[in-house]
């Protein structure tokens, strides 16, 4: 008989994701998502694949845009990437480590390194609890620093996103939306993470106000050395942001490669209706 022959003890080698030596934060593999909605019945049910053969990698330090129209499966990846959605099939490693079957102690290692900025501050805070006990909550979750450690912290934070430490007494109805946005970044930062997800940070704000939030993401990634992914329908604000980016259309990756490349030669027809369809939204003091 003709063919190799494969030991059962061999051991397997698993492709982590890794580039010219550098591992990246997330590396999702083939990647499927599919929901099982409440019509059909056991036998027929009635599927949705909110994601289909996602590849991607988020490396230390850079930032990856994902872009594309509202459904097209990119906060389901993004879900997945920070541990709040389960792949139906493929891989996700973080730090070269498969966890697909992720654990509770995996998730939580995760939730260490990974934080997420999501699109409306005004549900994402606890209306309840004042800003500081919003800075202070992820630390004792984790259980990382000191008590007095943990005080310096809030108050470094708070000045880190442009906001006066008197706006560590109020409650989040007290502030305005670009300084609810500024405080759940600051959040976000409160544990030192590797990388943030930022999921439509700017799309419930103003033109103006969403011109200091991207240009606030832009200087915090450069000073702190955080790798981010952020997502958005607005590809001029992809743009604007972003080293790579991955363009989604129905579920699936129809082009990724970077920034530059995507703008000046856009490959797929969906990216170049983008690209014409999409007046830039930000503020003319970005520049373009």
């Amino acid at each position: 008989m003709s063919g190799t022959t494969v030991e059962k003890n061999m051991p397997v080698t698993i492709d982590d994701g890794t580039v010219d030596g550098v591992t990246p934060i997330i590396y999702l593999d083939d990647v499927h998502v599919t929901f099982r909605t409440r019509t059909g019945s056991i036998l027929h049910p009635n599927l949705v694949h909110a994601v289909q053969g996602v590849t991607l990698r988020l490396m230390p330090g850079k930032t990856l845009g994902i872009v594309g129209e509202s459904g097209c499966g990119k906060s389901t990846t993004a879900n997945v990437m920070c541990g709040l959605q389960a792949p139906t099939s493929g891989h996700v490693f973080f730090k070269g480590n498969d966890v697909t079957k992720r654990t509770a102690a995996d998730r939580l290692k995760i939730g260490r390194v990974i934080s997420v900025v999501f699109q409306d501050p005004a549900t994402a805070l606890n209306a309840r609890m004042s800003v500081h006990d919003q800075l202070l909550d992820p630390m004792l979750v984790h259980s990382v620093l000191t008590p007095v450690e943990r005080e310096r912290r809030v108050r470094d934070l708070i000045g880190m996103v442009g906001l006066p430490s008197s706006s560590l007494e109020a409650l989040p109805g007290q502030l305005s939306g670009g300084q609810r946005q500024r405080v759940a970044i600051a959040r976000a930062l409160a544990i030192g993470p590797d990388a943030i997800i930022a999921d439509e940070p700017t799309s419930a704000l103003d033109v103006s106000v969403r011109a200091q939030i991207l240009n606030l993401l832009t200087d915090l990634k450069r000073d702190l050395g955080l790798a981010m992914v952020f997502i958005s329908h607005d590809i001029q604000t992809v743009r604007y942001i972003s080293d790579d980016i991955m363009v989604m259309n129905g579920g699936k990756v129809v082009e990724q490669g970077p920034a530059k490349d995507i703008f000046e030669k856009p490959q797929d027809d969906y990216t170049k209706l983008l690209l014409g369809a999409a007046p830039s939204l930000l503020h003319p003091k970005l520049g373009q």
